[in-house]
């Protein structure tokens, strides 16, 4: 597939199921995400790979920190919450590691994290693999980002999704960029 095709076909596929990229494709799957821009060479991008039994890690944390918020949380929601981390072959959890007092801002670190995930995102695509971007609010959870191995300065960019998907690919709407594009004031 072709760099203009991936970029512009490519969609969030939320339902995911084996076979996810072996080692070989995880690898050039993170070497495409190392190549996102980077102001300052500062290499913010940190990266936790789950697959299999490592995906079970992820379900303790997941299940810890409903626990924390809901002690009283039924069995129920406590299956609801492990199976999340179970609903793809792989994920790569993508934390910005960042440089505070650096004559690059935090955010623009954080936003390099994001071209990496969106570089991953693309070369799924392109090697026929689903992917989705998940955040939410164990994204932000200062505890959780301790229990993944990161300071509270870090930010979690994303826990990305990957394997075959188990759906057709939705449909985006036909949309011109034309709609996107604003003019600059005047004055």
């Amino acid at each position: 597939m072709d760099t203009l095709t991936a970029l512009t076909q490519r969609v969030s596929v939320p339902r995911l199921t084996e076979p996810g990229p072996d080692d070989d494709q995880l690898r050039r799957l993170l070497e495409a995400a190392i190549r996102a821009p980077d102001h300052g060479m500062l290499r913010p991008w940190r990266f936790i790979v789950l697959r299999g039994e490592q995906r079970q890690r992820l379900a303790d944390i997941m299940e810890w920190r409903l626990l924390k918020r809901q002690p009283d949380a039924d069995q129920a929601a406590r299956d609801n919450i492990r199976g999340k981390a179970l609903r793809a072959p792989v994920i790569i959890v993508a934390v910005a590691e960042v440089t505070e007092d650096h004559k690059v801002p935090v955010w623009e670190q954080v936003v390099a994290v994001g071209a990496a995930v969106q570089n991953i995102m693309v070369a799924a695509h392109a090697m026929d693999f689903g992917a989705m971007w998940r955040t939410g609010d164990l994204a932000n959870d200062e505890s959780v980002k301790e229990k993944l191995g990161f300071a509270d300065k870090d930010q979690v960019v994303g826990f990305i999704y990957l394997g075959t998907p188990a759906v057709p690919a939705k449909r985006l709407p036909d949309e011109s960029p034309d709609d996107f594009l604003r003019e600059l004031p005047r004055g």
